[in-house]
């Protein structure tokens, strides 16, 4: 398995925690995103809508959007459970994390790691939607330690991605106690370093 990815990326190291996690062999190809290299010929045969990560499976098949990769890579483990109903609240999560907060808080990541701007130049919209959605994550997270069942599941590792950078984006996370300890304890079954 090769993933194509851009450390910089938090959908990407959603891909990379997954695949460690579960022990996967694969090759990481640094993709510099920033600079154009998602947009060469070579890449775009593999991945037209250029984004990382794309994931090429050792049958040449290749995969991109970072929550379908780590569902795929997943399936059959204990990272995704096999009753229906728990199954269903992982991709409710999921769905949600790709519409309500990645768009929101990582987009203000961006506009102060990758554009290097001010917090008080990131767009007002983004940071009260982004702000909502770390509030919803909050709430839910009170009295809980995962966000599915008993254990971490790709809903976790798909979510855990950018809050883990939410300071990043100007986000004060110290009024959001539940998220915090949640990261704490997904950073710590994923065996990961402190940002």
């Amino acid at each position: 398995m090769r993933i194509y990815g851009d450390t910089r990326s938090g959908n990407c190291d959603k891909v990379r925690f997954t695949a460690d996690y579960l022990r996967l062999p694969y090759e990481w190809i640094e993709i510099d995103s920033v600079n154009g290299k998602t947009r060469t010929p070579e890449f775009l045969a593999k991945n037209p809508q250029g984004q990382v990560p794309t994931v090429e499976f050792d049958d040449g098949r290749c995969l991109s959007q970072s929550n379908a990769i780590i569902r795929r890579i997943a399936d059959g483990t204990p990272l995704l459970p096999r009753d229906p109903w728990l199954k269903a609240k992982v991709d409710e999560w999921m769905f949600w994390e790709a519409n309500n907060h990645e768009f929101f808080v990582a987009g203000c990541i961006g506009h102060m790691t990758y554009m290097g701007k001010s917090k008080e130049t990131r767009d007002p919209m983004r940071v009260a939607r982004g702000e909502k959605a770390l509030d919803i994550l909050d709430q839910y997270l009170r009295g809980k330690n995962w966000l599915v069942g008993t254990g971490i599941t790709v809903a976790d590792i798909s979510l855990l991605a950018y809050n883990r950078q939410a300071h990043l984006g100007g986000y004060d996370m110290s009024m959001r106690p539940n998220i915090q300890r949640w990261i704490a304890r997904s950073k710590a079954e994923l065996r990961l370093k402190s940002l």
